[in-house]
């Protein structure tokens, strides 16, 4: 039995849908069919009130819209009507029951339309506040990770601003420490052997000769230890003769001082980018070669510049024992601060600055610098990084 109210059910709504569809309305032939299969199944009439509240309710008022609903209903009391036309008919003493149940459906109806309507509103709203709520939480969490993530940004720009300063301090007390140790202690080699030249001028003139030469070599190697200095502060054939010579005179020193083997690749053109580019270029080489001294194990360096067609780029190989470019740039060594330092001369010029590097398999620097003219407020500024 309760298989065919089901079937009944769904037929009737299948059937009530497809009369409220169909414009202008359809025939009543399928609520008469429908009708039928009722009284065959000895259906009641308030079975199929049943199945026509159910219908309305739960799958078609919900469809339309408020201004809609009440002719769907009066269209539905119609199909309603003709579906009990069959039961009235095998049943001439339920007639006036019908009619007064019908009256009654069609007060239901109304006030089921103004339920649903008053329902959907309230789902609705509940909705919308369930999302505004959801959306605000959202927000809040957003705004909490935004503060988390703002004060660790603050935190590390102190403690790389931190870094730098003790970086600047141990540069220059590295300076400081080798014209103490190295430069004062020639010229005060060299103040000793003129005493001694002052006093061997008057007792022995003959081993003033040999006292003069040694005491020229010590002032020759003050000499160059001071434009040793010079260079590595700023190298002034950079200035005066381009960044070409600059970069083979560097790498002939750093291979002698090091003794790690250099080369230089390159093309003339690249003379006719301006000071700021060609002094970060230096920079970046100067930099790069300094790590490889420091930190590579390197037998050899090349630093190869070439030229597309809009940009410039200057790749830096070493075959030294490589590193984990991540854990590096994690960490709290020098190291990071270079290649940190490296990447900040590069992008001040608009560059792109990349690092290739594994355990075992070198390193590969690369900078590439777009071609133009950059006369702005930005090439004083990177002009006031690459000096310092």
């Amino acid at each position: 039995m309760k298989r065919k109210r089901n079937k009944t059910s769904r037929r009737y709504t299948a059937a009530l849908k497809q009369f409220l569809a169909e414009q202008p309305p359809g025939n009543l032939a399928s609520a008469d069919a429908v009708g039928r299969q009722a009284v065959a199944a000895r259906m009641k009439t308030l079975d199929l009130a049943y199945f026509h509240e159910q219908a309305l309710v739960t799958e078609l008022l919900p469809t339309y819209t408020a201004k809609q609903r009440p002719g769907i209903v009066r269209r539905a009391s119609i199909f309603f009507t003709a579906t009990i036309s069959p039961i009235v008919r095998s049943q001439p003493s339920v007639e006036s029951a019908t009619m007064q149940l019908k009256r009654f459906i069609e007060v239901l109806s109304q006030r089921t339309v103004e339920l649903a309507s008053t329902n959907l509103e309230l789902n609705l709203e509940i909705r919308q506040r369930k999302l505004s709520e959801e959306a605000l939480e959202r927000s809040k969490s957003h705004t909490a990770e935004l503060l988390v993530e703002s004060e660790h940004l603050h935190q590390q720009m102190r403690r790389l601003s931190r870094k730098l300063i003790s970086a600047y301090e141990d540069e220059r007390r590295r300076i400081s420490q080798e014209l103490r140790e190295v430069i004062a202690q020639t010229l005060t080699g060299i103040n000793l052997r003129l005493a001694t030249l002052k006093r061997a001028a008057v007792i022995d003139r003959k081993g003033l000769v040999e006292n003069i030469s040694r005491t020229q070599k010590l002032v020759g190697k003050s000499v160059e230890q001071v434009h040793q200095f010079a260079r590595e502060l700023r190298p002034v054939v950079l200035d005066d003769l381009g960044l070409i010579p600059a970069l083979h005179s560097y790498l002939k020193h750093f291979s002698q001082r090091t003794g790690v083997r250099s080369k230089l690749a390159t093309f003339l053109a690249i003379e006719e980018l301006d000071t700021d580019r060609k002094t970060v270029l230096f920079r970046l080489a100067q930099e790069a070669l300094i790590n490889i001294s420091r930190h590579s194990g390197a037998e050899s360096a090349e630093i190869r510049m070439t030229r597309t067609k809009d940009a410039v780029c200057m790749q830096i190989r070493d075959d030294g024992r490589g590193f984990d470019v991540s854990r590096v740039m994690r960490s709290n060594r020098g190291r990071r601060l270079g290649l940190i330092g490296m990447r900040e001369r590069v992008e001040m010029a608009r560059g792109t600055f990349t690092i290739d590097s594994s355990p075992g398999n070198g390193t590969i620097l690369l900078a590439t610098f777009p071609l133009g003219n950059r006369k702005s407020r930005a090439a004083r500024s990177i002009r006031n990084a690459a000096e310092t």
